[in-house]
């Protein structure tokens, strides 16, 4: 699998440990983190809000009656139509990313949201239905990938880990708006209470979409296409607060420009380029399982089925099942936004450890809980005690698996990945966790339908393998700027070259600075 990785002196990391100035402190820092939150975060939201959207329609009275209540496969298709539509996206995002850079592409992919959602809205039967959703699907990946880059590659080091993990928070926002929307509409006796949610989905698409221009591009994009001073501006306005004369602005250019001058030299901006070497390799094969980790860690079976899975321990009243719905969505929020905000204090191997291990004991007990309130059910009595163990796990699960697969996705993705295949390197990761997400939610109310509380010991086996495999394979990424990690896994050489840059830059203003001081003495 390739040696370890080779990083370099981190310069420039040492300059941002000396900044002890608080980003809320800056005035221009302080505007870009609000437009990434309206422009770049809330697109997880549109997620979170799909993923709770079909669990909660599927408890509503009027969609059920609509669609003639779906079963099984039709019911699992309807899920997964969002997966598959953004599966058959996922070869375009590198080539609108590179074209149209990260602003152009998430504008693209809003507005096929916002067309996705209005269809959805009017859908007159469950196959207009299912084309709307993966119209909704094909429009988000382009949107996720693009954004997730465009915070780590403007946010200000010292920041960038809580930016990009937060970027996943806004999943569970969109999730408890869902929840909420739905729980609102639910009594509602005209088509209207699954309507009004469909349409609602729109909503953090159209506010992108009005936001987005109001973001600088990303440097790293500009300067790919020569535009150097354009770069260089916007990282002087946000990095260093308008002072020209920065020595971490001197030096983040100059890193970042080697950095890219090096990955294009060995880059031909093709698919090839990710299996060419050893450690684009090692890259794709650990984007691919955290790409199956996050979708097929047995979330997707509360995200998407959790009304089923309370019918079956006997909890059937829709409005018990709305409110236990929300009430989860809220605490999925609160648990992952503890959680991002303590990213900077553990390294990322701890924290994908904790997750995969912990995820493993809370299922593993899950399923010996639901066993037995399954067999009591079967039996025709109740095990009162079994049925509310299973609710305690299922709520349980949601910090174990935020801990690592929630807060670090993107920030790791990000991290692993370097600037000129970084569009591809996260599409990759999308691909294996949409495909993931497809099959897992189509099966999903198959398996518990056909061999119900058995159907967990598939998730269980899986986070067995999840934990075996983050122990070898997954490396350290903590304390470094995307630069410093460009060459993670290749020739120490390359790494070094690109910090020779750097200080040569900080050694010159020292020397500068020495020459200053001594004509004024």
């Amino acid at each position: 699998m390739g040696g370890g990785p080779q990083l370099a002196d981190p310069i420039l990391t040492r300059l941002v440990a000396e900044d002890r100035v608080s980003w809320y402190s800056k005035p221009n820092l302080r505007i870009l983190y609000v437009l990434l939150f309206f422009a770049c975060m809330g697109i997880e939201l549109t997620s979170g809000f799909d993923s709770q959207l079909i669990n909660a329609l599927q408890i509503t009275p009027t969609w059920i009656k609509f669609f003639n209540n779906p079963q099984g496969s039709l019911k699992g298709i309807i899920s997964a139509a969002y997966s598959l539509g953004a599966i058959l996206s996922l070869p375009f995002i590198p080539m609108v990313n590179d074209a149209w850079g990260r602003r152009g592409s998430i504008m693209a992919g809003s507005w096929v949201m916002v067309l996705g959602a209005i269809i959805q809205g009017c859908s007159v039967n469950v196959g207009m239905y299912i084309v709307a959703r993966m119209i909704l699907g094909f429009g988000i990946p382009t949107c996720i990938v693009s954004a997730s880059s465009l915070i780590g590659e403007l946010g200000y080091p010292k920041e960038r880990p809580v930016l990009t993990s937060l970027f996943n928070v806004s999943f569970f926002f969109g999730q408890v708006m869902a929840a909420g929307i739905a729980f609102g509409t639910n009594n509602m006796k005209s088509n209207w209470g699954w309507k009004i949610p469909s349409f609602l989905q729109m909503v953090p698409s159209l506010i992108q979409i009005i936001v987005i221009y109001m973001l600088p591009e990303s440097p790293r994009w500009l300067i790919s296409k020569d535009r150097s001073e354009e770069a260089e501006a916007i990282l002087v306005k946000y990095h260093s607060e308008g002072h020209v004369d920065s020595e971490f602005i001197k030096a983040e250019m100059s890193q970042i420009v080697t950095t890219l001058e090096l990955e294009k030299e060995a880059s031909k901006s093709s698919w090839m380029d990710l299996v060419a070497t050893s450690g684009m390799r090692r890259r794709v094969i650990i984007s691919t399982a955290l790409g199956l980790f996050t979708q097929f860690s047995g979330n997707t079976l509360i995200s998407y089925y959790f009304g089923d899975l309370l019918k079956g321990v006997g909890i059937t009243d829709p409005i018990t099942i709305q409110k236990m719905n929300l009430g989860n969505s809220c605490w999925s929020l609160v648990n992952a936004f503890i959680v991002s905000i303590l990213v900077p204090k553990f390294r990322r191997r701890t924290m994908y450890m904790a997750c995969t291990i912990s995820s493993l004991l809370c299922y593993t007990a899950w399923t010996i809980a639901m066993a037995r309130a399954q067999d009591a059910k079967k039996a025709g009595g109740r095990d009162q005690a079994a049925n509310i163990a299973t609710v305690v796990f299922m709520f349980l699960y949601s910090p174990c698996y935020n801990i690592g697969f929630n807060a670090l996705t993107y920030t790791y993705m990000v991290e692993v990945w370097p600037y000129m295949e970084r569009s591809r390197g996260i599409a990759i990761f999308q691909l294996w966790g949409r495909l993931a997400g497809f099959f897992g939610t189509f099966v999903n109310p198959i398996g518990l339908k056909n061999i119900e509380w058995r159907w967990l010991l598939v998730y269980d086996v899986f986070l067995i393998f999840e934990v075996i495999f983050v122990y070898f394979l997954f490396p350290e990424t903590s304390g470094r700027t995307l630069e410093e990690l460009a060459f993670l896994f290749e020739d120490k050489a390359l790494a070094e070259k690109a910090n020779e840059a750097v200080e040569e830059v900080v050694h010159h203003d020292e020397k500068a600075g020495s020459v200053t001081h001594e004509k004024s003495v």
